[in-house]
């Protein structure tokens, strides 16, 4: 009997503490980005369908990047260097494809950090698991030559997406309704 309740006991421990890691990135966003993340579904199907209207070479990629399919993050590493790229659908443009720049994973013991570090616009910021094929971004856009500030600090900088696992060596990040410019940002990443 001592043995049955302490293995239950164990399971309950076990299973409040991951309750409370699901929980803690639900306390880190702000009301705003809960509310983006609400929305990422219909965001961007909109996003993607007015798209379809840039320019052809841009659309085959955009197509490209978001039909792969998600793939588990369990036996994937994200540290490293990687070359990543923006992609901008919908909004004050149809659809914009950058060129790549360099991005860079940390782990800190706490878990993954991205940092972009070339190129104008950038951004720095962590990921949470939100299931085994996604997980969330918080981070903070900056501009190059500025100290990024935390996320939370406001919807000027705050930035909020889905990342997807989507090969053996690389992986995206989907923004919805970001601040500026586009209605669906998609970084994406290579080795």
């Amino acid at each position: 009997m001592f043995f049955r309740n302490l293995i239950l006991a164990t399971i309950l421990a076990a299973s409040s503490s991951a309750a409370h890691a699901d929980g803690a990135v639900q306390k880190l966003m702000t009301p705003p980005d809960k509310a983006r993340l609400e929305r990422y579904d219909a965001t961007r199907k909109e996003a993607l369908q007015e798209a379809k209207t840039g320019l052809a070479r841009e659309v085959a990629i955009l197509d490209e990047v978001v039909a792969k399919q998600p793939m588990s993050f369990s036996d994937f590493d994200m540290t490293g260097n990687w070359q990543c790229r923006t992609i901008k659908a919908g909004g004050l443009g149809s659809l914009v494809v950058y060129d790549w720049f360099k991005c860079k994973v940390t782990d800190d013991g706490s878990g993954w950090m991205l940092e972009k570090i070339s190129g104008s616009q950038r951004t720095k910021g962590r990921f949470y698991t939100d299931s085994d094929v996604r997980l969330i971004y918080l981070g903070s856009g900056y501009v190059s030559g500025e100290k990024p500030k935390a996320y939370g600090k406001g919807p000027a900088t705050d930035q909020i997406g889905y990342a997807f696992r989507s090969g053996p060596a690389s992986w995206r990040i989907e923004f919805p309704a970001p601040e500026y410019e586009s209605k669906l940002d998609i970084i994406e990443f290579r080795r």
